[in-house]
């Protein structure tokens, strides 16, 4: 006789069943909830450049390279023209104030000032004969003045002799008549005779000082005439080192044209150029610094040169302190120079990930995973050593720094 059998509830195959399902939906609400869904990468660390961040002192400051120049530079050109007749100078050779340098001639030169020469004294001696005939000339009109006034104190005394015998009637009115007017034609010739000159004289003064000024000036014309001459023979015009193209006896040299400087050696400069970039931050005192032979040098900034040529502008930093020994014209120099103050940051190492992010977002490694992870950034200013972080990071993280082109666009980096 068959018996009936009760269905069990909870068999092992729907226990399985129901733990596997809720395994499922847990699975699925992690993934969907808790799961890191990032795209990752993995990275050998022993490749990876990396840096902890800190806080120091931010300097901002570029590095620059410059050439060494003597702080004064007289240049030499050519006044006259002519052909070398000795070169008694070399090239690099210390000369003093007026030392000669050259010997030039010029026979077309010299045979000109001859003819200058020859013009101005003639023109000098006519100057000297126009003012000899203005002098005669007054001399003249002097004596004129003289011998009127001598025929006046002749015929004064007569006319009031004659003019008393005629009031008592012992002279006739003929003889009375013709005594005035001799007497009174002398006074006028003599009023007419003075009026005339007092212009003369006028005009003579202004005369004689236009000539004595133009005789001066064909004095000193003659003087300069003579004195082209002396520009056949070159010296030099200050003390210092002489640099000088090479000169041979027998060359021409045109006039104007540059043939050599001379140095001044006590003191030196640095000409330093400097991308357009910084231009609007460079002014005049700003320092810098560099180092030779083991000890370090302050520069200052004394002059800008505003012209841009291939993207870069000049200055001239001269030494505050005392300038190295033995430096020589045309040395470079690597300069620290300082754009700005320096004040506590916090710091981030230079490294090639900026070119690949713009100093937008750098990867972090993560203490607890030991990934590198990326993060959201922002930087501030930048020397050749550091960058100045304004968010993003704390003192202590640790960043990878060296180049993320090979990472593409994964946002974890898992370390081997």
């Amino acid at each position: 006789m068959d018996r009936k059998l009760e269905k069990k509830t909870w068999t092992p195959r729907r226990i399985a069943y129901i733990i596997g399902g809720a395994l499922l939906v847990a699975g699925i609400i992690y993934q969907l909830g808790f799961a890191d869904h990032r795209s990752t990468m993995n990275v050998e660390q022993d490749r990876l450049s990396i840096t902890t961040v800190k806080t120091g002192e931010f300097t901002d400051y570029i590095l620059v390279s410059g050439q060494i120049e003597p702080a004064q530079t007289f240049y030499l050109d050519a006044v006259e023209g002519g052909m070398v007749a000795e070169v008694i100078r070399e090239s690099g050779a210390t000369v003093n104030r007026g030392d000669t340098i050259l010997a030039l001639t010029n026979s077309n030169l010299q045979l000109d000032v001859m003819q200058r020469e020859t013009m101005l004294y003639e023109q000098i001696n006519n100057l000297r004969q126009t003012r000899l005939l203005l002098d005669q000339n007054d001399l003249s009109q002097q004596g004129q003045l003289a011998e009127i006034d001598y025929q006046i104190s002749l015929l004064e005394p007569q006319y009031k002799r004659f003019k008393e015998l005629h009031e008592k009637k012992l002279v006739s009115d003929r003889e009375f008549e013709e005594v005035k007017e001799q007497y009174e034609y002398n006074l006028k010739r003599r009023r007419l005779t003075y009026e005339s000159y007092k212009n003369d004289s006028i005009a003579r003064s202004i005369q004689l000082n236009q000539l004595r000024n133009s005789e001066n000036r064909m004095q000193a014309s003659l003087q300069g005439v003579g004195k082209i001459l002396n520009n056949l023979i070159i010296t030099a015009p200050i003390a210092g080192q002489l640099a000088m193209e090479q000169i041979e006896v027998g060359q021409a040299i045109n006039p104007g044209q540059r043939y050599g400087q001379i140095d001044v050696l006590d003191e030196f400069k640095v000409r330093v150029p400097i991308d357009e970039l910084y231009l609007p931050r460079i002014g005049r005192g700003l320092r810098g610094k560099f180092t030779l032979s083991g000890q370090e040098y302050e520069l200052e900034i004394s002059k800008i040169y505003p012209t841009i040529t291939n993207g870069r502008f000049e200055v001239d930093m001269v030494f505050t302190g005392e300038s190295p020994q033995g430096i020589r014209r045309g040395q470079s120099v690597r300069i620290r120079l300082e754009l700005g103050q320096s004040e506590q940051s916090l710091l981030l190492a230079t490294g090639g990930f900026f070119k690949d992010t713009g100093g937008n977002w750098v990867f972090v490694i993560n203490p607890s995973t030991g990934n590198a992870e990326k993060r959201n950034i922002r930087l501030g200013r930048k020397n050749p050593e550091y960058y100045e972080v304004l968010e993003g990071l704390v003192e202590g993280e640790k960043v990878i720094v060296s180049g993320y082109e090979n990472f593409g666009d994964n946002e974890v980096l898992e370390m081997k």
